[in-house]
This record gives structure tokens, sequence and C-alpha cells, in this order.
């Protein structure tokens, strides 16, 4: 009985420290992609790639490095955000049916293994893509890679995280980017209003307080 018993205990502490215990990955073309519903219409809306300065404040992170404690930099990570058409098509969309159209609108993220697999996905990628397309063309599109998807709905906005590799290999060696990026989109307050994105360092629902200067 007892060797039983430790046998359990191995498997369970093996299970434990495997390095994908915390990652569901799956081939590309079996990833799931982005909803939409009934709402046909939205996939034609477009998104397009955020500057590093705006993922930050999308993550409601300062862009300079504090006193108290650096910024992430996520420079393993590429978002795409609402273009100016597409929340203001949102708008537009939902007066036209009476409010019967959607509000809501998406975020994507992408954390890849490695700063050079970004760099070199990021040159073959568009700069803005419709939303009918990232299931095709981003996401179906990454022959080679496999993916784990996380969503999460914040108000009118939800998020796409897709953390990518390359198949075979083992771990995520941009675990910690992937982490702390889940850890802060999930502590976000809900967005109120995704108009408020075109002007995303006042948008009340997202923002940091700056450092409050000390007496010494």
């Amino acid at each position: 009985m007892e060797e039983k018993e430790i046998k359990k205990n191995k498997k369970k502490k093996q299970k434990h420290h495997h390095p994908n215990s915390d990652f569901s990955f799956k081939p590309s073309s079996h990833v799931k992609g982005l909803r939409f519903g009934g709402q046909f219409i939205v996939k034609s809306f477009t998104i397009r790639r955020a500057r590093h300065l705006e993922l930050l404040r999308l993550l409601s992170l300062p862009p300079l490095t504090t006193h108290h404690k650096p910024s992430p930099t996520f420079l393993s990570t590429t978002a795409f955000l609402p273009s100016n058409f597409t929340i203001l098509a949102h708008h537009a969309w939902h007066t036209l049916t009476l409010g019967l159209g959607t509000k809501k609108s998406k975020v994507v993220l992408f954390v890849f293994e490695s700063e050079n697999t970004k760099v070199a996905v990021d040159r073959m990628w568009p700069a803005e893509i419709p939303l009918g397309e990232v299931n095709r063309k981003l996401i179906k599109g990454m022959t080679g890679y496999e993916m784990a998807r996380f969503k999460f709905r914040k108000g009118c906005i939800t998020f796409y995280v897709y953390a990518v590799r390359k198949i075979g290999n083992k771990g995520f060696s941009c675990g910690d980017d992937l982490r702390e990026i889940l850890e802060i989109v999930v502590s976000l307050n809900d967005f109120l209003d995704h108009t408020a994105m075109l002007a995303m360092p006042n948008q009340r629902s997202i923002s940091f307080a700056p450092p409050v200067a000390m007496a010494h």
C-alpha cells in the first residue's frame, strides 16, 4: 500500500512540474478564434496594430519607470486595438439598429515565446485587418506554431490573449510576460464606453495614477 501511495505522489509531482501545466497549447489550426455570434457585420470592422505606449496605456501601466517599480516592457507582445473606423462604426450600427447592434468591441493580444519571433511575425502581418480575417490570417495562418487561448470580457471590451510558440518547443520562455498580462487584464476595471479608447490616457476606467511626490 505504501509503495502505491509513493508512486501516486510521484505522478502528482511530475504533473505539477510539467512545463505546460499552466497553459494548454494546441496547433494553430485547432485553436478557437474570435467569436461574433449573430453580429455578422462586425466582421468587416477593422483592428490595427497598437504602438507600444498604447499597449501600456491599455493595460493601465505607466509608460515610464517609476521609483516604486519598473514598468514591464512586454517586448514579446503584439496587440491589435479597434481602429477609429471600428469605434465609430460600432456606434453607428448600434444607432441604425435601434439598439440591437452590439456595442462590444475586441482587443487581441499575441504573446510570443521570444522577442525575435514577435519581430519576424510583425513583418508578415498587416498593420490593419478586418476582424473577420483574424481567424484565417493571423491565427490559422500561423502554420508550424501552436497557441494557448485566453478570453476575458471587461464591460464593452472583450480581450483575446494568445500565447504563441513553435510546435515541438517545450515550456514558454516568455511565460512571465504572459502571466503578468493575464493578471493585469483580470484586474482591469470594466470598459464603460469603448469610444474612450480614442483618448485612452483619459479613459477613467483604465488610467494609472502618477506617483505622488514625497517631501524629504
